[in-house]
């Protein structure tokens, strides 16, 4: 896409909610660093965060990054390690946009998402700001992002609308959909 600003992704543990709507930390899963990094690098995203406030789920992403940065991992498979470079875990959604903002010196748009919302601007009005300004697509695990990131007027994108009723996709896969729709090409 020519003319857009760079673009990085956060996965969100905490603050999330769970099925009753309790505000939970979920755990980081290898799967989601790995698929997500690996998507994120195929559409050209500049930087993935995994945000937990719980001090060993972050070191525990920090060991796996170093398996795949610097490791075995690193050697055996370099397509994955290349990746793996974009991932930075950090303890809140604010220090994602922090680190965010100063690796680019300029104010970061955070975009919320949420299979549940019906407030959300369409991926078309987000590739638009896309073109504007630097954004940061923030992503819940669990049931989703919990209420008090929604309440600080960020944009919120649209569901996917996978053509049915049910709408509960791993954020694997809602995160591989999102990115094809904002970034993929279209021609």
């Amino acid at each position: 896409m020519i003319g857009r600003r760079p673009l990085a992704v956060a996965l969100v543990h905490h603050p999330i909610v769970d099925r009753r709507g309790d505000l939970v930390t979920t755990a980081v899963t290898n799967l989601d660093i790995h698929d997500i990094a690996r998507t994120a690098r195929t559409y050209g995203v500049a930087r993935y965060y995994v945000v937990t406030p719980v001090a060993e789920q972050l070191l525990l992403v920090d060991r796996i990054l170093q398996h795949w940065r610097s490791g075995f991992g690193a050697s055996a498979n370099a397509d994955r390690s290349e990746a793996l470079s974009l991932v930075r875990s950090v303890a809140t959604v604010e220090d994602a946009i922090e680190d965010w903002g100063a690796e680019l010196k300029e104010e970061v748009q955070p975009v919320l998402t949420g299979a549940s919302r019906r407030d959300g601007i369409s991926f078309s009005a987000c590739r638009d700001l896309l073109s504007g300004r630097p954004l940061l697509l923030v992503l819940g695990t669990g049931s989703g992002l919990a209420p008090q990131l929604f309440s600080r007027g960020w944009p919120v994108l649209e569901p996917i609308a996978g053509g049915s009723d049910y709408n509960h996709l791993p954020v694997r896969a809602a995160a591989a959909i999102i990115l094809d729709r904002l970034l993929g090409n279209r021609e």
